[in-house]
């Protein structure tokens, strides 16, 4: 039998850390919750919001200094190399962290299994044509200009 750290109980809780913990040692091993799926979604939620935090204060800021807004102006603000990349990392990183919240959205309130199969699928799809389509944008704007 593998010995695990902390303290063993009576009642078969394990102590770890001084504090009681109810997962069972092989879900602490594997960082898995009841749901298999471990905590790497809600450290991607957590993680991609602090991105589009730090990202979405710069394309407000870059919004606010901008002279005008006709399409000669917007396509040599994206011609620049620094925007184009900041561009193209919100656009990722915000259709991730869509995606990420819709697929929770999914999982918990539609409940036929074929129907969420079929939304999570349609979803998936959805979010990857249209970051495939913001990325094909500013790439075309930034490189065509």
């Amino acid at each position: 039998m593998v010995r695990h750290r902390g303290v063993y109980r009576a009642n078969g809780s394990i102590l770890v850390g001084g504090v009681m913990s109810l997962r069972s040692p092989l879900g602490r091993v594997l960082g898995l919750g009841t749901a298999k799926d471990g905590t790497s979604h809600w450290w991607g939620q957590r993680v991609s919001g602090i991105a589009l935090a730090v990202l979405g204060l710069w394309f407000a800021w870059s919004l606010a200094t901008l002279s005008g807004f006709s399409y000669p102006e917007a396509v040599a603000f994206i011609s620049q190399p620094v925007n184009a990349l900041l561009l193209l990392l919100l656009s990722i990183t915000m259709a991730w962290h869509s995606y990420l919240g819709v697929q929770v959205v999914i999982e918990d309130y539609v409940h036929g299994h074929g129907l969420k199969i079929a939304s999570l699928l349609l979803s998936r799809y959805a979010h990857f044509v249209l970051a495939a389509a913001a990325i094909f944008a500013i790439l075309k704007l930034g490189i065509g200009a």
